[in-house]
């Protein structure tokens, strides 16, 4: 009995002990907060009911840490004013305090009192530095620096990053404590420009915070290794586009073009160009090599020339490059021309023969080779170079439209059409012999004629005539005749 007694007498005071903890845990609120620098947060008083239902003597503060920064009592509201919150904090309704431009300092415990009511927020703030203020040149590799600061122990951090397009990235961490993270991001591609996120991870505390940060890549648009092809005498125009719809050209952007014939040549140098303070591209020509034009009317953001009638010897690389704060990026168009000669040069007389030569300038790719063929011609008249050879001859015995082509697999890059005369041919009679009447002095000179637009056959049967003419008239000695037949 005395036992069981004493156990009912402890009842009503486990029920009080749990009772007083609870109200403990409701009158002592934790909370968990996170911001970057250079953003702003609003840490909440959490529970405070509206001004209406305060009475006039509930005190209202806000602390950090022990440093008083606001208090409100008996409806009168002051601000403390500490040094290092001074112009970046307010107090908005429902006494929540906002904080804006935020620091890596500004990370500590915010208590928000009313009462016997406490409401703790710890607030963990998360710096994230890109090197080069986040522009770059195409091909460069950026460091990112994330730094972590909390009034509690620092968690341990996983961090992912996603591109422009959304793509996930995963980064070299190249050294790691808990508080600085250095890491560097893939080699960079001009359509890499633009808004990246940064996805910081931990379990303990539990934070999933995304970062953005601007990656702005100025490059070109072009192949790193571009060809065009070109016939002599033709127009040719070459092109550099940089990216500059993604981002703003920048005054300090420089730039030159330059060419050379070879690899192993001297360089000359073409234009320079700049960008002004109001972002626009001024070239001026460096020259005098050959002539060249710069178009006046081309895309925004576009390096271009023009070569009006093209040379053999113009071609060669033509390399473009792009210059910022001692860093530079550049961009190739290597021009090959093709030309056509024959000989012997001019017509070609019937029964004669004549070499067709077809060359291209530089150095050809693997897969490229060069074809001769003549236009509704057999396949006897087609004739293909070895695989990269830069010259073809074909000996050709027929007039007509004879076409070279390079070819790189099957895509035909570049044809040069040569039309080949036929020569006009002449045959000579020349009959000797004595007049003997007029009929037969008639019919001689009768046999002075021009023949042409006939066929080859019907050219032979008139040959055949007239030496039968001539026969009879050397058996018969009458005339001198001369006869001369123009096809």
């Amino acid at each position: 009995m005395e036992s069981c007694g004493t156990a009912l007498s402890c009842m009503p005071a486990a029920f009080l002990l749990l009772h007083l903890g609870l109200i403990s845990s409701m009158a002592h609120q934790n909370e968990f907060q996170t911001g970057i620098t250079g953003g702003e947060v609003t840490l909440n008083c959490t529970g405070i009911p509206p001004d209406s239902q305060l009475s006039r003597d509930t005190v209202v503060s806000w602390k950090y840490s022990d440093t008083l920064l606001w208090r409100m009592e008996k409806n009168n509201r002051y601000w403390k004013k500490p040094t290092f919150i001074t112009g970046r904090a307010d107090i908005k309704m429902q006494y929540k305090l906002c904080l804006w431009n935020l620091k890596l300092s500004d990370a500590g415990i915010y208590t928000c009192e009313y009462g016997t009511h406490k409401v703790h927020t710890s607030l963990h703030i998360f710096k994230l530095t890109i090197s080069l203020d986040g522009h770059f040149l195409q091909n460069e590799v950026p460091e990112l620096i994330l730094i972590q600061n909390s009034p509690s122990p620092l968690p341990d951090l996983s961090i992912i990053l996603f591109d422009s397009n959304n793509k996930r990235i995963t980064p070299k961490i190249k050294n790691k404590s808990r508080q600085k993270y250095i890491m560097d991001l893939k080699k960079l591609e001009t359509m890499d420009s633009g808004t990246w996120v940064c996805q910081v991870h931990s379990d303990s505390p539990l934070i999933n915070q995304n970062i953005s940060f601007a990656v702005n890549v100025l490059g070109f648009q072009n192949p790193d290794l571009e060809r065009k092809y070109a016939t002599v005498d033709s127009t040719v125009i070459l092109s550099w586009h940089l990216n500059s719809q993604n981002i703003k050209l920048k005054e300090g952007f420089t730039g030159q073009l330059n060419w050379k014939q070879q690899e192993s040549a001297k360089s000359h140098k073409l234009l320079d160009f700049s960008v002004t303070a109001q972002g626009q591209l001024h070239e001026t020509e460096k020259s005098n090599t050959f002539l060249f034009e710069i178009p006046e009317r081309k895309p925004e953001g576009t390096i271009e020339v023009k070569l009006p009638k093209v040379h053999f010897n113009h071609s060669g690389q033509y390399q473009c490059q792009l210059e910022y704060q001692g860093r530079h990026t550049q961009s190739k168009i290597e021009l090959v021309v093709m030309k056509v000669s024959a000989n012997p040069a001019g017509p070609l007389s019937r029964g004669a023969n004549m070499t067709l030569t077809c060359q291209v300038s530089g150095h050809l790719p693997p897969n490229a080779y060069l074809r001769w063929e003549r236009v509704n011609g057999t396949e006897m008249d087609i004739k293909n170079s070895k695989l990269r050879e830069v010259k073809l001859e074909v000996n050709i015995s027929a007039a007509g439209l004879w076409s070279c082509h390079l070819t790189e697999d099957s895509d035909k890059k570049i044809s040069f059409h040569y039309h080949v005369e036929e020569a006009s041919v002449w045959i000579n009679y020349v009959i000797i012999g004595a007049s003997v009447g007029g009929s037969l002095l008639a019919f001689a000179l009768g046999c002075l004629c021009i023949i042409s637009g006939i066929s080859w056959q019907r050219r032979r049967q008139r040959a055949k005539r007239m030496a039968q003419a001539r026969q009879y008239l050397l058996e018969n000695k009458t005339c001198q005749c001369q006869h001369r037949l123009k096809k």
